[in-house]
C-alpha cells in the first residue's frame, strides 16, 4: 500500500508554503489560505517540457523513491 507522498510549493499569490500531493503535479491547485490559482509544480522536476503535465511515469517513480525512503527509515537507516 502506498502512502501518500507530498512536496512543498509556495503560493505566488500570498506566499504561504502548501504541501501538495504528487498526483496534482501539473493540475491547477488554488491555495486553501488566499484562494489565489497556480499549477503545481515542483522545481527539481523542471525540463523542457514545462507546463505540461507529467507523464504517470514520472509520479510513479516518485511515489517508488518515497516508498524506498520510508522503507529505509522504518529499517533504522537514514534517509537520503
Amino acid at each position: 500500500m502506498h502512502s501518500p507522498v507530498f512536496f512543498h510549493q509556495g503560493c505566488p499569490v500570498c506566499g504561504r508554503m502548501l504541501r501538495i500531493g504528487v498526483q496534482l503535479l501539473g493540475s491547477r491547485v488554488y491555495c486553501q489560505h488566499c484562494g489565489g490559482g497556480f499549477r503545481a509544480s515542483d522545481a527539481s522536476l523542471a525540463d523542457e517540457n514545462a507546463g505540461e503535465r507529467p507523464s504517470r511515469t514520472v509520479v510513479d517513480e516518485l511515489l517508488e523513491r518515497a516508498e524506498l525512503v520510508l522503507q529505509r527509515q522504518g529499517a533504522g537507516g537514514e534517509a537520503e
